[in-house]
């Protein structure tokens, strides 16, 4: 598996459930991986710092709290690498959305019991927007995003935003010349596919993002009719098929 423009991905798979650490690391070679296994976070720390880790699979049902801790490791520490996490929620337990602490953020959150080939799917979108964007600053207007340090500013003010809109808005700034329909926005930042899949949440995440970065809703997200989103300076830079409400008219 490759992260784009050839380079060969290195994964740290991180679970203390010895099936699932299996059927990961073999889905993994079968797809040109050779993966990094970790039992426990401090090994996974050692490998992600160490082994010039892309992705972090990292099972959120590690004993006590050290998933959490590697991710505030990840966030809080100056020498861990940059780099993406796909998180495994806990058996029995649902996904949920992270909240407003980005020390505890990942790129995304899979269900158990896993299935692999959406694994394997979610892992190649992370792979190719971190290509796309990798320690790029996205600057627009007053809006600067510094993926390596997950901070958003516009202007002097820092904008505090949920892992979701983090994870949207850092795709709309990987290509802020074209408009991304609401499929591939869908697909590349929810895993959700498929034309009967309903853009209400996506409709919605991005209602709020807009609202963070600009009160006035005049900048930055704006909503092409009938199509899509993207990312630009000014309402008036997007041309007459758009505006900037989170629905279409």
């Amino acid at each position: 598996m490759r992260s784009g423009a050839g380079v060969i991905a290195t994964v740290v798979v991180c679970s203390a459930d010895g099936p699932t650490l299996r059927s990961i690391c073999d889905r993994l070679v079968d797809h040109g991986v050779g993966p990094l296994p970790a039992t426990d976070a401090e090994v996974g720390s050692l490998l992600c710092r160490f082994g010039r880790a892309d992705v972090l699979i990292l099972d959120l049902g590690l004993p006590g709290r050290s998933a959490l801790d590697l991710l505030r490791e990840r966030t809080r520490d100056p020498g861990f690498p940059d780099l993406a996490v796909l998180a495994l929620a806990p058996v029995g337990e649902a996904p949920q959305e992270a909240g407003d602490d980005p020390a505890v953020a990942v790129d995304d959150l899979l269900p158990r019991p896993l299935d692999l080939d959406h694994l394997v799917h979610r892992l190649e979108t992370i792979l190719r927007r971190r290509h796309a964007r990798h320690d790029s600053v996205v600057r627009l207007g007053e809006l600067v995003i510094d993926p390596p340090r997950h901070k958003v500013t516009v202007g002097d003010r820092e904008v505090r935003l949920a892992r979701k809109e983090l994870v949207l808005l850092r795709v709309l700034a990987s290509d802020p010349t074209r408009v991304f329909s609401k499929e591939e926005l869908l697909r590349d930042v929810w895993g959700l596919r498929g034309p009967a899949t309903s853009a209400r949440t996506l409709d919605s995440h991005a209602s709020r993002l807009r609202r963070k970065l600009d009160p006035e809703g005049r900048r930055f997200v704006v909503n092409c009719w009938g199509v899509g989103y993207r990312l630009v300076e000014s309402l008036d830079d997007a041309g007459p098929v758009a505006d900037g409400r989170g629905e279409d008219r």
